[in-house]
């Protein structure tokens, strides 16, 4: 298995965990239909990061949480729960090691009145196990 589809079965394991019955599913990319809130496992974006005996990647990922409300405050706490999730996940996955997981940065986003986005934004190293 690659790194990458490792690294996001073990990612949306977790936070359907941690966000449970708080959401209305968690996906691993746009839901084609979903009611808000809802969790949204974004781009995977992959790099080499091999070492001279053992093949390596640096994957930079991204999970949104989507809501529709007066106020951004359950989309904050929903992408808090989310981030600690990702944090939280094993170590050891399929065939690949986690070596680190890094915060990058959030972002919390109203496209329209009522609709927010948080996304939270990780670097993950990953070795071949």
């Amino acid at each position: 298995m690659s790194a990458e589809q490792a690294l996001a079965d073990a990612v949306l394991a977790g936070v359907r965990d941690a966000l449970g019955a708080s959401v209305n599913g968690v996906f691993d990319g746009p839901p084609v239909k979903a009611s808000a809130p809802w969790a949204e496992l974004g781009p995977i974006v992959a790099a080499d990061w091999s070492t001279k005996d053992k093949a390596g990647r640096e994957v930079r990922l991204v999970l949104t949480v989507r809501d529709r409300a007066d106020a951004p405050a359950r989309c904050h706490t929903l992408a808090a729960a989310a981030g600690g999730a990702v944090e939280g996940v094993a170590r050891d996955l399929d065939g690949w090691r986690i070596a680190s997981c890094c915060f990058v940065r959030a972002r919390v986003s109203g496209s329209r009145p009522g609709e927010w986005a948080a996304s939270v934004e990780y670097q993950v190293k990953l070795l071949a196990a």
